[in-house]
């Protein structure tokens, strides 16, 4: 039995990587992410998905999205105490994805003021509940232990500059892109972006909740911004050429699929016909790409109706 004087070594091994599992990576000076699997939530991945970060301000830090729990949200809160020991004093969800916004619950409990726009929280007050349901489910309850979905305490209804920790942030909401309460954050300071659901990095998005058209012309005006580093919603973080790139993928769902609606095929039949092999080899393409075409057509007929 000479071996148990190894056990507590082992045990604290184990325990120190599980407390350093998320490491967040420096973007710019004062700003950093955690990157996310790019893949969809699973049990493997623990709901982990998708990108959140933290800008350091003079005054205290400002976390851009929470996390798919509250167990998550914690670990982020622990990896943030590490680089910093300034006081959260905001956090910001950018849209009502659950892999965004679940983890709120705990900074809601530490007195940390969340914010939303206020249509992202209609979104949450609507089907949230459902979507906390199905991660339990996915997940486990040891997984999503303490999360509940939160009302936010701070709202915008559209484009704000605010003044928080001791900087300035901008908060770019300018219109119904990927849901109809999107906000990319932009931290003129550093020229880093955090574009929340407006745009993935070589990823096939969700179009359930979207306005291509108007996401379209969102994305034009975020090129606009002088961008120096860009944080995805979901891949690997990069500069402003990821928007030209993301919007390729829009306008060609758009463009096949108008073209189908124009020539009379019908929405089964478009389904079939609307692959868009130059984006096959992009993150859940396979699973989403279809359904996309789905929800395009739709749009497109819906426009077709209210000429």
């Amino acid at each position: 039995m000479r071996w148990l004087w190894f056990l507590p070594i082992c045990l604290a091994t184990v325990a120190a990587a599980t407390a350093e599992a998320l490491k967040p990576v420096q973007v710019a000076r004062n700003v950093y992410a955690f990157v996310g699997d790019s893949g969809d939530v699973s049990a493997a991945n623990r709901g982990r998905i998708g990108n959140t970060g933290f800008i350091i301000a003079p005054e205290g830090i400002i976390v851009v999205n929470t996390g798919v729990s509250s167990r998550h949200a914690e670990e982020m809160a622990g990896a943030i105490k590490r680089i910093s020991r300034r006081p959260i004093r905001l956090a910001i969800i950018t849209h009502a994805h659950q892999q965004f916004l679940m983890g709120a619950s705990y900074f809601q409990r530490q007195g940390i003021p969340i914010l939303a726009h206020v249509k992202t929280a209609q979104l949450m007050q609507s089907r949230c509940e459902n979507c906390l349901h199905h991660l339990k489910e996915l997940l486990g309850t040891k997984e999503m232990r303490d999360t509940h979905v939160v009302v936010p305490d701070q709202y915008i209804s559209a484009s704000e500059f605010i003044s928080v920790a001791g900087t300035s942030i901008e908060l770019h909401a300018p219109g119904w892109g990927n849901t109809p309460g999107d906000i990319a954050v932009f931290h003129r300071e550093s020229g880093v972006l955090f574009a929340g659901g407006l745009v993935d990095e070589r990823r096939i998005p969700e179009l359930r909740d979207s306005k291509i058209k108007e996401w379209l012309a969102i994305l034009g005006k975020l090129q606009e911004l002088s961008i120096k580093r860009l944080i995805p919603g979901h891949g690997s973080i990069g500069d402003a050429g990821a928007i030209p790139q993301f919007a390729a993928y829009l306008r060609a769902i758009e463009g096949k699929v108008r073209a189908l609606y124009q020539q009379n095929v019908s929405l089964s039949d478009a389904e079939r016909q609307g692959d868009l092999p130059e984006f096959a080899d992009w993150v859940l393409y396979p699973e989403q790409h279809h359904k996309n075409v789905h929800r395009a057509y739709l749009q497109i007929e819906q426009e077709d109706l209210e000429k």
